[in-house]
């Protein structure tokens, strides 16, 4: 596994550019491209610097790493975040898949295997919405999986959510793990010496992922 640190400023635009050279190879190679971006704060700005790179966005299709089951518009939405930093000027063209709604998995499933998956993580180690303690996961944390999304309900979140699950995320050709701070940082070296995946989702994952890089910002 690599890791680039950054500048916390510089951080969302060097992963926007990393993964801007990805989705046009992949475009070129095979005419489409699909990426997984995460929700929360600390993306904002790789979104917002992902929209304004030269990409044929017509042709790529976004989807979520999880989304909370709330309506669209809702302040907690994470297809809304998306919307508003990453879904604008010419990346407005880009086909979106939701996770909400009959017929997410089969929409889901078509995407596999992902171009890009870029990942968050917790303090507590969780990614995308597989929290430690939550019902099923040694499941949801299984590459080989028959799913690759599942309705999970995390040990005290505010609603129901729906992930991708590991065999959708440790699908992707690329793979990138996007943290800042110190309390990131420190839960990474302890997810990396953690045995026990069900207390490290974040691990599982990057065990199943292809080269992943981490960019990490003070």
């Amino acid at each position: 596994m690599k890791v680039e640190t950054h500048a916390a400023d510089d951080l969302g635009p060097a992963l926007a550019h990393r993964v801007a050279e990805d989705l046009r190879v992949a475009l070129s190679e095979r005419g489409c491209a699909s990426i997984a971006v995460p929700g929360g704060t600390t993306p904002a700005p790789f979104l917002s610097a992902l929209a304004t790179e030269a990409i044929d966005w017509s042709k790529v299709s976004v989807t979520l790493t999880d989304e909370r089951q709330v309506p669209v518009g809702h302040p907690r939405s994470n297809q809304s975040l998306v919307s508003r930093y990453l879904l604008q000027g010419g990346a407005s063209e880009a086909f979106f898949v939701s996770l909400l709604g009959d017929g997410s998995e089969a929409a889901v499933a078509a995407l596999l295997p992902l171009d890009i998956c870029v990942l968050g993580m917790g303090a507590d180690m969780h990614t995308a919405s597989l929290f430690p303690g939550t019902p099923g996961l040694a499941e949801l944390l299984d590459p080989n999986g028959a799913h690759c999304i599942a309705s999970v309900s995390p040990p005290g979140a505010e609603e129901p959510r729906i992930t991708l699950t590991a065999h959708a995320l440790g699908s992707a050709r690329h793979t990138y793990l996007l943290i800042k701070g110190a309390d990131k940082h420190a839960a990474l070296e302890r997810a990396l010496v953690e045995d026990d995946r069900t207390a490290a989702p974040i691990r599982a994952i990057l065990d199943a992922a292809k080269a992943p890089v981490v960019f990490y910002a003070t």
